[in-house]
């Protein structure tokens, strides 16, 4: 890193130059950063010829147009500031006009300088003796980067001023090719049709043919060389020490005595992770270290007794999810689904011990990051939220902390979970059969899920073929018939069944395992049910009472739902003929509204419809017309919409069978 400075220092002393240097680096990499604190301030200390230099740095970031290049070279300048300017800058220790303060000024009327009642060209205000000019971000411009050094090399060329420009070549490359393509497409397949190449027939792809002539007619790139190697003298590939930036990054949090000691001390991690990244980003890291400084102080201030190997996977965590996410190595639903460290480890030991590729991207995501580092509790739900959505759930926080307090000894964790969230060989062999027969003694009292059950069946059934337990497959299956018999009794319907199966990853879909899962698939099925049942009664007793919550709930959880079927039409009837008769027309109305949109969903409840409308009609025969009468009346008919809907398609359905029979 100090060649790379001395050489550029070099290039300051040099008494007679007419070319400017280059900077080349990645985005993030801290090429900023090396300017304003390796390179800056030894230029401005600098004495030669009786001269000391002054820096005027510009960031090309979003310039539109080269006017605003100028404009902001003059602002950049003091000795032709107003002087109520100065003293204000002199006072606050700036060497540079705050860019909020440039917005919106036009700057002329700012200096109450004039040429004739024109605008100013404010490069011939320029003083050039005693100037280092930094260009930043180049590629970044709105404007032409050719029509840019174009422009810089003006100064450079003729007026001779020392001129550093940093840049990443890279996207910078990338953006001369991709500019103004769809009109660079339009015009190469026009000139390919003029000349008949269009349609000729050949070897080369159509998508090849179209690529070359864009090349051939617009080839920025040949001109972005020409004038390079006019302008650049030297191109440095900056390389950064990354130790000394992250450092430098440290220092922002001395402030704070228990983190900054804390990430000092773990330095070295913080190194690996930013190498394992396989980025140069030194932004996102920053970023990361600051999302990390949150975790750290809620974690101190609400657990302070938290495992000090914790707080370094926590560490770990925090930057390896905010490269990946932020980096777009992946997209952010990849962490979503993954609902705590439970589920993660499951993944993980189907992926590898059941040699499942489905999961590949955490299986690579594990490997890397935690390489070399052991420890139990690797995902933290409430830091990925917060990297991903920048919210700070306090719930997920409270519920991923009290699980660590009660897990992080996976001693005390239930066999079961350690089949299902730890690879098999961490447990050693005296402790193996004793888990073994801990996760049987829960299988026949049911003290496990039976999604869980199906899972664990999968592994018995490979740990039998391994020879690593003595059991008859046919009497563990008959224990697992019936321990999920009285599972069943206390579980929760699996409504993402086949996603929960799929982490097992079993290696051969036998007649065992499958008997397994139809077992299962029977079981849930009753679970359903059940849950529906349960769902009906609470929303359905909301009428005529809590029409507000009814409403909601409905119009959130039925919708798409056969909810009547899991609802006895008389009580029903009870219910609606006790409502309000504004109440009666607007269930009404969503009912039908609903049939529209959802009837291939709601079918199953149509013969609790079809009695519902029954006994409404038999009700309102019997009865002299009221307004309350007159609503359910107009309901029936719905109702009886409703259900010629389902005559029509039914009929439909039987028509295309015939035509096809």
């Amino acid at each position: 890193m100090e060649d790379l400075v001395e050489s550029i220092l070099d290039y300051i002393r040099s008494d007679y130059t007419d070319y400017a240097v280059m900077i080349n680096g990645e985005w993030g990499s801290g090429k900023t950063y090396f300017w304003n604190n390796k390179i800056r301030n030894k230029i401005e200390n600098m004495h030669i010829n009786g001269k000391q230099y002054t820096t005027i740095y510009m960031s090309l970031y979003g310039i539109s147009n080269l006017e605003e290049i100028s404009k902001k070279i003059f602002i950049e300048t003091t000795q032709l500031m107003d002087k109520n300017l100065k003293k204000f800058m002199n006072s606050h220790n700036q060497t540079t006009i705050p860019e909020y303060a440039k917005t919106g000024l036009d700057m002329a009327n700012f200096f109450g300088v004039t040429q004739n009642g024109d605008r100013i060209d404010y490069a011939d205000f320029f003083s050039t003796d005693d100037k280092i000019l930094c260009f930043d971000d180049l590629e970044r411009a709105n404007v032409d980067v050719i029509d840019i050094l174009g422009y810089i090399n003006n100064f450079v060329e003729h007026d001779h001023i020392k001129t550093i420009i940093i840049c990443n070549e890279k996207e910078l490359s990338t953006k001369l090719k991709s500019s103004n393509l769809e009109m660079k497409t339009f015009i190469a397949t026009y000139l390919l049709d003029k000349e008949g190449d269009l349609s000729k027939v050949s070897d080369k792809p159509m998508v090849e043919k179209i690529q070359d002539k864009i090349e051939y007619v617009f080839d920025k790139a040949n001109d972005y060389e020409r004038i390079k190697e006019k302008l650049i003298g030297e191109t440095f590939e900056y390389a950064p020490e990354f130790n000394y930036i992250i450092n430098g990054l440290l220092m922002r949090y001395e402030s704070n005595g228990e983190l900054i000691r804390f990430l000092r001390e773990n330095t070295r991690l913080i190194t690996a992770t930013f190498n394992r990244s396989g980025t140069r980003n030194l932004r996102i890291l920053k970023h990361a270290l600051n999302d990390f400084k949150k975790v750290f102080e809620m974690v101190n201030k609400n657990y302070p007794n938290t495992n000090y190997r914790v707080l370094q996977t926590m560490l770990i965590f925090t930057i390896a999810v905010s490269f990946e996410i932020k980096a777009g190595k992946i997209t952010k639903d990849k962490f979503v689904n993954i609902k705590d460290n439970e589920e993660y480890k499951s993944i993980l030991v189907s992926s590898r011990v059941l040699m499942d590729n489905r999961q590949f991207y955490i299986k690579e995501f594990d490997n890397n990051y935690y390489y070399n580092f052991k420890s139990e509790y690797r995902f933290f739900k409430f830091i990925e939220i917060y990297v991903r959505t920048r919210i700070f759930d306090m719930k997920v926080f409270k519920a991923n902390m009290e699980t660590i307090i009660d897990t992080v000894d996976t001693a005390k964790l239930p066999g079961y979970k350690r089949l299902l969230t730890e690879e098999y060989w961490k447990i050693g062999d005296d402790d193996f059969n004793g888990v073994i027969q801990e996760v049987i003694d829960n299988l026949k009292t049911g003290e496990i899920s039976l999604v869980d059950m199906v899972k664990l069946f999968g592994y018995f059934d490979y740990f039998i073929k391994k020879g690593l337990i003595n059991y008859d497959i046919k009497n563990i299956k008959m224990m697992f018939f019936n321990g999920m018999n009285v599972a069943s009794l206390t579980s929760d319907y699996c409504e993402n069944m086949q996603e929960e199966i799929e982490k097992i990853a079993i290696i051969e879909q036998n007649d065992d395992m499958q008997e397994i899962l139809d077992h299962f698939n029977k079981l849930n099925a009753k679970l359903k049910e059940k849950m529906f049942m349960q769902k009906a009664d609470d929303i359905f007793k909301c009428i005529p009472m809590k029409m507000e919550e009814f409403y909601e709930r409905f119009d959130k959880e039925c919708m798409n739902i056969p909810i009547f079927k899991y609802y006895d039409p008389f009580q029903m009837f009870q219910r609606i003929s006790c409502a309000s008769n504004e109440d009666i027309v607007t269930i009404k109305e969503k009912l039908l509204n609903r049939a529209e949109l959802y009837q291939d969903e709601i079918q199953p409840e149509i013969k609790n419809i079809t009695q519902l409308k029954q006994i409404i009609d038999d009700y309102t025969s019997s009865k002299d017309n009221s307004i309350k009468v007159v609503m359910l009346k107009e309901f029936s008919k719905v109702l009886e919409i409703i259900i010629d809907k389902f005559k029509v398609s039914s009929q439909e359905d039987m028509g295309e069978y015939i035509q096809k029979s």
